[in-house]
């Protein structure tokens, strides 16, 4: 840890801005200014009140205005002090005070700007900023202590993601979201039911925009208000860390929403974002793109990323957009980008800046993991900075996910033409360390819901459904499921709306539900699915190549070679008898999984719960199973150690 990182180590301090905070936020490298900049209870010469600061370097005049003073821009001017920064103490302004900064510009246009390192804001339309005490008794020591464990590479990570506004509604109160208190208790008994060790929250952050579903941020420092206070947020945490479910955070540092209170031409120029046009906008999202080579920019986003896991003990980030941070063009055509100084299409400055956050953040916080949503080839997107990489400990595997959906999406007669769509993956498997994405942008905007993309009548896409699951949590890699996959709901998502929970009490979608919970269990229980996700020993085909009958098997070990598993597939509704896999070890192979059991909605087609292996090479092994494999279904076989 640096000097200037041990100097800003998460103790309580006075918010008093120092000289070593001038210099390290000018400078970048500040990792907490939020404890400095904002709204700050405070006492000073007696008197209890806010201690306010901002930045804004090119304003002529910046007050407080509130409800505190008749949003009068006359009676708590601010002072103008080193870095653009200004300051100032307002006696009688406590908690729950609602405020905004009227900031005259260099052109002496008057903008009221919300704090841009509010703890708390007002709920929308509505875009006050509320002086906000974020003290909170947490009850989560032993989380906290192994953390570390169970965000380990080697740990059974398994990760439910879910947007709060619409993962369950109340239809006796008008369809309202419900408060994360309300949904503290009934989340933490789903996930823990189902087995997932993580839940990936999408943005919780302020933003004013519900359709963005939080990925137009105007409160980096605020936790939408729409479902409760900061302390309701850091209830449902502490609720499910109690329970051992750990918290990812969606966090947006790629762009931020041009609205007039926010971010956006904060003191009358171009303050966050590029003055050049063709740096300053997101083509496709009509959103701003931050400035990373601005250091107080840098400070900023840094200190916001530190925040959350600061006061919220989120155990990760999982960052939204970092293609669009990589690329200059991205997303724009021939003459509409600006080359950089070597005149290539890098973002070298955001490149830097993902660097200097990811180091940050491993070197304050080891025990907690970031994950980048990265989509293109860049190399070494997980790989550590000094070795060229940028240092996450996740990236989400879009390739596999493309190339898998689009597979099971076709007929099962078109299957053998497109092997290489599931077998592709293993050229590039241990080039980054994965999680395996079904996530909610593969269920909006007309793509339909999981089930609907399966063919087939109504039970063959449940059977589909199920074997695409377990094929997900066999693969090498962290799985990750939106909400509403549990159910195999037929609607696609929509945020104005709630998962399809009516369907639980039907057969087949309960079905899905109840494999999930087992092969969470087993994923968890066996060391061969999870030790060795991101080790090539830990992968071994037993026959990549059937295509003509459209079958997969491979071998996940654990790292003693001890209780291999056996994953097999059948991807067409023909069951296949005889078939032989070839297994390293004699004795007696259970049958773990089979998507095709009757508790899961299937035939009941299958092995009667195991098979002998038999001294008869096959794949290149002494020994082989001579199984029947269901239709449209996965196996998973076990070795039973001797007696």
């Amino acid at each position: 840890m640096s000097r200037a990182e041990r100097q800003q180590a998460p103790v309580s301090r006075p918010a008093e801005l120092k000289d070593l905070d001038y210099h390290l936020f000018n400078e970048g490298t500040h990792t907490r200014i939020y404890e400095k900049l904002g709204a700050h209870l405070a006492t000073r010469g007696g008197k209890s009140g806010t201690q306010f600061a901002v930045w804004a370097p090119n304003a002529q005049y910046v007050s407080v205005i509130g409800d505190f003073n008749g949003w009068n821009d006359g009676t708590t001017p601010l002072e103008r002090h080193t870095s653009g920064i200004w300051t100032g103490f307002v006696p009688g302004v406590g908690q729950g005070s609602i405020y905004k900064y009227r900031v005259v510009a260099p052109d002496h246009q008057r903008f009221d700007k919300s704090d841009p390192y509010a703890f708390a804001s007002e709920v929308a339309p509505r875009t006050g900023s509320v002086v906000w005490d974020l003290h909170y008794d947490w009850n989560d020591a032993d989380w906290m202590r192994d953390r570390a464990k169970h965000n380990a590479p080697e740990a059974p990570l398994s990760i439910y993601e879910l947007h709060v506004g619409s993962w369950r509604r109340v239809p006796e109160d008008g369809l309202r979201s419900l408060s994360y208190r309300e949904m503290a208790p009934r989340l933490v008994e789903h996930v823990k039911r189902l087995g997932f060790t993580h839940v990936e929250l999408m943005p919780v952050m302020d933003h004013p925009f519900f359709g963005s579903w939080g990925y137009q941020v105007t409160g980096y420092f605020a936790p939408s208000p729409s479902f409760g206070s900061p302390q309701d947020l850091m209830y449902l945490i502490d609720q499910l860390h109690a329970n051992g479910i750990g918290v990812i955070l969606d966090w947006v540092p790629a762009h931020f929403p041009k609205d007039g209170h926010s971010l956006n031409y904060f003191d009358g120029t171009h303050l966050y974002e590029h003055a050049d046009p063709r740096q300053a906008e997101h083509p496709e999202w009509g959103t701003m793109i931050y400035n990373y080579g601005r250091h107080e920019v840098r400070s900023f986003l840094t200190s916001s990323a530190m925040f959350w896991l600061d006061r919220y003990h989120a155990d990760g980030l999982r960052v939204d957009g970092v293609s669009s941070m990589l690329y200059l063009d991205y997303g724009r055509s021939h003459g509409q980008w600006l080359p950089n100084n070597y005149g290539g299409r890098e973002n070298l400055e955001a490149v830097d800046f993902l660097r200097h956050l990811n180091g940050v953040i491993h070197r304050q916080r080891p025990d907690v993991i970031t994950i980048a949503e990265e989509s293109t080839a860049w190399p070494r997107v997980s790989g550590p900075a000094h070795l060229g990489g940028l240092g996450f400990d996740l990236k989400w595997d879009m390739g596999w996910m493309h190339d898998t959906l689009h597979y099971m999406q076709l007929e099962p007669v078109h299957r053998k033409f497109h092997h290489n769509e599931l077998t592709f993956r293993r050229v590039y498997a241990y080039h980054e360390k994965f999680v395996l994405p079904l996530s909610h942008d593969e269920v909006v905007y007309g793509k339909g819901s999981l089930l609907r993309k399966m063919p087939g009548d109504v039970w063959q896409k449940y059977a589909n459904l199920r074997l695409l699951y377990a094929y997900m949590f066999a693969t090498p890699g962290k799985p990750l499921l939106f909400m509403g996959a549990e159910l195999g709901q037929w609607n696609e998502w929509n945020h104005d709306s709630s998962v399809d929970w009516h369907l639980a009490a039907e057969p087949l979608p309960a079905g899905v539900g109840h494999l999930l919970t087992q092969l969470n269990r087993i994923r968890r229980e066996s060391p061969a699915l999870h030790a060795l996700d991101f080790d090539p020993a830990g992968f071994d085909w037993i026959d990549a190549n059937d295509s003509e009958q459209s079958t997969l098997s491979f071998l996940r070990h654990a790292p003693d070679h001890a209780r291999s598993i056996a994953a097999v597939f059948n991807f067409t509704p023909v069951p296949r008898h005889n078939y032989r896999v070839g297994v390293p070890d004699d004795g007696r192979w259970e049958e773990v999984i089979n998507t095709d059991a009757k508790e899961f909605g299937g035939s009941g087609q299958g092995n009667q719960g195991g098979v002998t292996a038999a001294p008869v090479p096959s794949h290149g092994r002494p020994y082989s199973l001579n199984l029947t494999l269901p239709p449209l279904a996965a196996l998973w076989l076990r070795r039973v150690p001797p007696t």
